[in-house]
């Protein structure tokens, strides 16, 4: 069915239009005295488009406001859900599947397992935000920009039914002792003291008198605030855009921080403790041992080249005393002090290796237990890495494995080549620890080879040990600037919306008779008070009520 939304004005209207877009008039005007309905101007929206299509369907969809405050009563049920228990994010060195269900018993493990212990990282989650964020934009589009062209489109004589049929209306005549002209420019003088901008037909019998338009725009700048808002969240998910993780340092062992291309050293940790006089009577009688101030000197490096390989090249860039609420902080990265583990690790050796039978030193090597190189040369012999176990053990059938990647008993099998040995070398199983050379029994072990050398270490001066494990909390997040720019934008447009209100007041003079019509999206009263204000200095006396009544009609 075709419909006609010509206008008797001449104005040819988008189909579903209300208003005219020009003169005010209903399109589908029925006589009615009712009040008009000013809902966005009255104009077509895509939204009340006759025969959809599936494209617009999905417009419908997300222009409806219902459906917008459901899926955000949606996400905000979903997101009281994840505050039951603690998300999987605040724990250290906790395996989640056991924790949930010895914590918190039965409903714990459920909770577990329905993810709901990684809600705010979850995919359902993500897709409210991402529904919410889609909604915005086609509900501002879907009526800012039809609001835009009436607004700028609007003319000045207005449908004598658009104007009485407005919420506050006045119906008279001009004072007979006052021409038209010379009474419409005095209204006008008035209003723009309460400060209207003035607008004047060419004709001088019709009047817009306007003022605090920009606010009618604050809910779509708030909304352009939200979408940028959500953006921010949304781009946490990100990786390398946000980080919230617990990373153990161990002393004098550079560590790369996950999803980046830092590397911190914890060159020194240092612990003080309570005396035994400086404690409060409540903690001298519990007898425990409380540190006063726990502290990490660190060193932040990037990584230049060969980031994945074992050798990475680092360039230090900053350097920082990190203590508790001192966090390191350099360009959105910060570390912050967390907790700390007295570990003695053996980091280092440099053992040397010499011949038994003549006591001969051929010299000496550095030997990493975490990062250990392929190949060592010691005077004429080459010792070549074929195996490294961090936690050396022994698996069911008697073969070397490692127990974890931390190195706490670390063993080494080198193929030794050089002066006195078979073309290919022969194997060599060496173990840093004392305690471990002496049960293992690594001289019988290695044969022939463990009586010809000894891999050992002199003294412990040649030993490089880390007393301690310095965990930091490890903070990124580029989103936030994005975060705070949209909050403030959102701020802004909340602002225009709640403390100005658009008010337009519509006059029209034909002979001698008056019709004017008033609107405003709120306050209502103050809009009655600056029109009988107008009209009293202008020579009509009217109750500014009678005006919302329309009582005071000629």
């Amino acid at each position: 069915m075709i419909t006609n939304t010509k206008c008797e004005c001449g104005h040819q209207n988008p189909v579903g239009t209300v208003l005219c877009e020009s003169c005010g008039k209903p399109i589908e005007d029925d006589g009615s005295a009712a009040t008009l309905e000013m809902r966005y101007d009255g104009v077509a929206r895509r939204s009340q488009k006759q025969n959809p299509t599936w494209l617009d369907r999905i417009w419908n969809f997300f222009s409806s406001v219902k459906i917008a405050v459901w899926l955000i009563i949606i996400t905000l049920l979903g997101a009281a859900l994840g505050t039951i228990y603690p998300q999987e994010t605040t724990f250290l060195n906790l395996d989640p599947a056991v924790y949930y269900k010895q914590t918190y018993g039965t409903l714990g493990d459920i909770y577990y397992r329905l993810g709901l212990s990684r809600t705010y990282s979850s995919w359902w989650f993500i897709a409210l935000l991402f529904m919410i964020g889609t909604s915005l934009v086609i509900c501002s589009l879907d009526r800012v920009l039809p609001l835009y062209r009436a607004l700028s489109k609007q003319q000045l004589r207005k449908h004598h039914s658009f104007l009485l049929r407005q919420r506050v209306a006045f119906d008279g005549v001009v004072p007979e002792q006052q021409d038209e002209a010379s009474w419409l420019g005095g209204m006008a003088q008035t209003l723009r003291k309460r400060g209207y901008r003035i607008h004047v037909g060419e004709d001088g019998g019709a009047m817009l008198a306007e003022k605090h338009r920009f606010s009618r725009w604050g809910p779509y700048i708030n909304h352009i605030g939200l979408i940028i808002f959500l953006l921010g969240v949304l781009m946490r998910s990100i990786p390398g855009w946000s980080m919230d993780q617990y990373v153990g340092f161990v002393e004098g062992q550079p560590t790369r921080i996950p999803n980046t291309d830092y590397w911190l050293l914890n060159e020194k940790f240092s612990v003080d403790f309570y005396k035994q006089d400086e404690m409060t009577p409540e903690f001298g009688a519990r007898d425990r041992i409380v540190p006063k101030l726990y502290a990490t000197d660190a060193v932040l490096y990037r990584c230049t080249a060969d980031c994945a390989g074992p050798q990475p090249k680092l360039s230090e860039v900053h350097r920082q005393r990190i203590e508790v609420n001192k966090p390191l902080d350099y360009k959105g990265l910060k570390a912050y002090q967390f907790d700390y583990r007295e570990t003695p690790m053996i980091l280092s050796l440099k053992p040397s290796l010499k011949n038994r039978q003549t006591g001969e030193v051929y010299g000496s090597f550095e030997l990493s237990m975490t990062k250990p190189a392929d190949t060592y040369r010691v005077g004429p012999y080459t010792l070549k890495v074929k195996g490294f176990y961090p936690d050396f053990g022994l698996d069911d059938k008697g073969l070397p494995m490692t127990k974890s990647n931390d190195p706490k008993a670390p063993a080494f099998i080198f193929q030794v080549t050089g002066p006195g040995l078979p073309a290919g070398g022969a194997p060599y199983l060496y173990f840093a620890r004392q305690i471990d050379k002496a049960q293992f029994h690594e001289q019988e072990i290695n044969g022939a080879l463990g009586q010809q050398f000894d891999i050992s270490v002199g003294s412990m001066q040649d030993v490089k040990i880390a007393s301690y494990t310095s965990y930091l909390n490890i903070r990124v997040d580029t989103a936030m600037p994005y975060i705070w720019t949209g909050a403030a934008i959102s701020m802004i447009g909340l602002i225009m919306g709640f403390y100005w209100q658009h008010r337009r007041i519509w006059l029209r003079i034909d002979g001698r008779r008056l019709a004017i019509g008033a609107h405003t999206n709120k306050n209502w009263y103050g809009l009655r008070a600056d029109l009988a204000g107008a009209l009293g200095k202008n020579g009509i006396a009217v109750a500014p009520k009678s005006l919302e009544t329309r009582g005071n009609r000629a």
